[in-house]
C-alpha cells in the first residue's frame, strides 16, 4: 500500500490522502488493485478477474479522470469511450 501510494504521489504529482479511488491494473490486464485514503488509513481492494480483460489505458499519457459511470464501465471490462452513450450535460447547461 505504502508503495501505490507513494507512486500516486511522486510519479503522478497527485495526493493519496484526498477523497479520491486509485486504480491500478497489471500488464495482463484481468486483475486490478484499488487504493483508497478513508481518513485514518488506506485501504485496498484487489480483484482478479475469472473471464475477461479490462479495457486500460496503455501508457501513463492516457491516465485521467474517471466519472462513476467511465469507472463502472471499466470495471465492467468497457471501454471508457464508449461512442453511443449518452453524454450528461454539466450541471447548470442545457
Amino acid at each position: 500500500m505504502d508503495g501505490l501510494a507513494t507512486l500516486i504521489q511522486d510519479s503522478f504529482n497527485l495526493d493519496p490522502y484526498s477523497d479520491s479511488i486509485f486504480l491500478f491494473s497489471g500488464w495482463s490486464k484481468d486483475r486490478y488493485k484499488c487504493l483508497y485514503f478513508d481518513g485514518d488509513g488506506f485501504a485496498m481492494l484487489y480483484k482478479r478477474l475469472d473471464n475477461g480483460k479490462l479495457q486500460w489505458p496503455k501508457d501513463e499519457n492516457e491516465v485521467r479522470k474517471l466519472s462513476q459511470q467511465t469507472l463502472r464501465w471499466l470495471l465492467e471490462g468497457l471501454s471508457i469511450q464508449q461512442p453511443k452513450a449518452i453524454q450528461k450535460s454539466p450541471e447548470g447547461v442545457f
